[in-house]
């Protein structure tokens, strides 16, 4: 195939722009979690504000990615030309999926469960960690798992503000006609987002059995 001769033929380049894509997802992932997961547990312990979250939240995912660089470029300290700009907008639509993850894992919690852990004298914080995370972190990591391919199918438009990754390959091939170009940047793409899905998935599966729960 012409765009697997390409990727030979500059082996170096694409896995530079390789490990750009897979940095920008890491880290953007990486953040989302330690910012989603908290918000999912205060959107189901207070109701009211977490409407308000996952509100918010499903609104950021209704702007187009390419708008949304264009409105954090001009942002003092976050925005910009680049990675930091990528890595931002990437954070945020990473952000429903797990706050949605985190408070439906925790929502499909048998009652009884945390009855037995206050009757064992737990208070809320243990409840939480020692209880509650790990039971639902089957369904918590789901989320992830849907974060983490949105993420990678994101990054790939990235490379329109200079944030490099695939996505160079994509806008190249595409201003150039090449459809070996494309190719080269969409194919490598697709096989990270689905190796991601494959073993998150595996993951959360793993959990799944167990702890006896079901998604």
């Amino acid at each position: 195939m012409g765009f697997l001769a390409f990727l030979g033929d500059n082996a170096s380049e694409a896995l530079r722009l390789t490990l750009e894509h897979a940095g920008l997802v890491s880290i953007s992932t990486l953040v989302a979690v330690a910012a989603g997961v908290p918000l999912g547990v205060f959107a189901f312990r207070h109701q009211r504000a977490g409407r308000w979250i996952l509100g918010i939240a499903n609104l950021l995912q209704t702007i187009p990615s390419l708008a949304l660089f264009g409105f954090l470029i001009p942002i003092p300290y976050v925005g910009g030309i680049g990675a930091r700009t990528a890595i931002v907008a990437l954070i945020l639509y990473a952000l429903l999926p797990i706050i949605r993850g985190t408070h439906a894992g925790l929502s499909s919690l048998d009652p009884a469960v945390r009855e037995a852990a206050v009757a064992m004298g737990m208070d809320a914080r243990q409840q939480l960690w020692q209880v509650e995370l790990p039971l639902a972190l089957g369904v918590i990591l789901s989320g992830i798992r849907v974060a983490t391919v949105i993420a990678v199918g994101v990054a790939t438009i990235a490379a329109a503000i200079g944030a490099g990754g695939l996505g160079v390959y994509i806008f190249r091939g595409v201003s150039m006609v090449d459809d070996r170009l494309i190719l080269a940047g969409a194919i490598p793409a697709a096989a990270m987002a689905v190796a991601a899905d494959y073993g998150i998935g595996a993951l959360a599966r793993r959990f799944d059995r167990r702890h006896g729960s079901r998604r």
